[in-house]
């Protein structure tokens, strides 16, 4: 598996191994001892997750302030832009984006660190979503913000209609959550 360092402290993009013929293709995404050693992580993975959406579906900014999750994200069918965002105020990279094209040919991952909002927008008709997490997911403890943050100016590819839900769409800024706490 290919490693690739993205802007953002810690955040990473893995490149495996496709081998494609005629029958199809056959590709290893996930190999413990491999995976952690590759992304510096020591922990567990303990809950995958897996969603559906079509064309324009945006979901996100969310992340977890308490048990804060890693996730290690992929695409299986279809074509998404994810976001991974630091929100780690201690980071050097704090409120700064990376966006990465995932889809079901490259089998592209991206290693998104605990602390960090996590959002992707649908590109294809349909999409599959799978991520695995470094810790459980409480509902309680979810946050999200506005997906056009202008701090934040993610560059999101233009689409004809975006799919939001009315919880991302009453989100607060970055500022917002953040209260008095200034960006660098």
């Amino acid at each position: 598996m290919k490693l690739l360092e993205t802007p953002l402290q810690g955040c990473k993009v893995l490149l495996p191994k496709v081998f494609m013929d005629s029958r199809g293709f056959f590709v290893e995404t996930f190999r413990d001892n491999e995976i952690k050693s590759a992304i510096n992580y020591q922990g567990n993975f303990v809950q995958d997750n897996h969603s559906r959406s079509s064309i324009g579906v945006l979901r996100g900014i969310h992340f977890q302030e308490e048990f804060p999750q890693g996730k290690l994200v992929k695409v299986s069918r279809g074509k998404v832009f994810d976001v991974a965002v630091d929100l780690r105020k201690e980071s050097k990279t704090f409120g700064m984006w990376h966006g990465e094209i995932l889809d079901d040919i490259s089998h592209k991952l991206i290693w998104i660190p605990p602390g960090f909002g996590h959002a992707f927008l649908v590109l294809s008709s349909e999409a599959d979503f799978v991520y695995k997490c470094t810790d459980y997911y409480i509902p309680e403890c979810e946050k999200t913000i506005i997906w056009n943050d202008k701090t934040l100016n993610i560059n999101w590819p233009k689409l004809a209609k975006y799919t939001i839900s009315k919880r991302d769409l009453n989100a607060p800024t970055l500022h917002e959550y953040l209260g008095n706490y200034s960006l660098k």
